[in-house]
């Protein structure tokens, strides 16, 4: 790069400054040849950092629970993670980089919700090269469906991983609501536009109609693994859901090894190519008060609250009050 940067500028000396005439030539010369520089410097950088860039491997995590925000959903024991939409762009990022051999997922995660599970897993099946997912602590649900689609899952032998399943739940309080004297009045246009609501009980045409929602999602959650991971629909089905530690999880083909973060490292290096591998962390930007905001959701999730929020309901999830998990 600096010898980018003094060719450039030695040239614009030349073209700039030695060849005119007169004080006006001569300083505008000075200016042209840094500005020559300038570009010089830019154009050397860019080469740079695709022929010698530091890292081959980019890392992306995911964290916590999986929302489209990065908040913790609605259940009191949630906690805030990274917003799956800045996680796609951080994978995006990654992808669009040169210098990024290989994409590592690192996963450490309860699950979450299912449209944005789906868009990180997309994502990461984009990735032109390798792809790794390297369960921390959990990989569960909605972590899972993310993981089933890289190329080779690694986890540790304490890791908490799978839970192929679905979850749909809601907030029983018609009882509560008697006892306080409230009332639910229903104003809806179709029949199963509030269907699930938190202050009514629930009919057996309703319960059929949601059960139908959470059927529906697993099995496009069976079809995501088995089309990822060399399992047969039979084999992912007899988990019933379960999860497992590491070392079962290897045993019936969940992960394919278990390694360290090194261990990891070192199978990458081998898929390059390479005797060894540097990896580079991508992570949005996040500003103070983001961070703030983040920790008290997390502190307020660890004291209960949220239940507030899932009793109000109606978060567009196509069941007022009615909420569909991969946890």
């Amino acid at each position: 790069m600096v010898v980018g940067v003094a060719a450039a500028v030695a040239l614009g000396w030349v073209l700039f400054v030695d060849v005119p005439d007169g004080n006006l030539a001569r300083l505008l010369g000075v200016v042209l040849a840094l500005l020559a520089g300038a570009l010089g410097a830019r154009t050397a950088g860019r080469i740079a950092s695709t022929q010698f860039a530091p890292y081959d491997v980019a890392e992306v995590a995911v964290e916590g629970a999986i929302t489209r925000d990065g908040g913790g959903g609605r259940l009191p024991t949630s906690t805030g993670g990274t917003p799956a939409d800045d996680i796609v762009e951080q994978i995006e990022a990654a992808d669009a980089d040169d210098a990024a051999r290989a994409l590592l997922l690192k996963l450490n995660t309860p699950g979450g919700e299912v449209v944005p599970s789906d868009d990180i897993r997309l994502a990461a099946e984009r990735f032109d090269g390798p792809t790794v997912a390297y369960a921390t602590d959990t990989c569960a649900s909605g972590g899972y469906w993310i993981a089933s689609g890289c190329d080779a899952i690694y986890a540790r032998e304490g890791s908490v991983v799978g839970s192929i399943g679905v979850i749909g739940s809601r907030v029983n309080a018609s009882e509560l609501a008697d006892t306080v004297g409230l009332e639910y009045e229903r104003l809806a246009a179709g029949a199963y536009k509030d269907a699930g609501t938190p202050l009514a009980e629930m009919s057996d045409d309703e319960r059929e109609y949601l059960q139908g929602i959470v059927d529906g999602y697993y099995e496009e959650f069976v079809d995501r693994v088995t089309d990822g991971r060399d399992l047969s629909d039979e084999q992912v089905r007899d988990t019933e859901a379960r999860v497992y530690l590491g070392e079962d999880a290897e045993a019936i083909g969940l992960v394919d090894e278990l390694a360290t973060r090194e261990g990891v490292e070192d199978r990458l290096a081998a898929d390059l190519g390479e005797e060894a591998v540097e990896v580079r962390e991508f992570e949005p930007d996040r500003g103070v008060v983001e961070r703030l905001r983040g920790g008290s959701q997390a502190v307020a999730y660890a004291f209960g609250a949220g239940v507030a929020s899932a009793v109000a309901g109606g978060d567009g999830s196509g069941a007022d009050g009615f909420e569909f998990e991969l946890r």
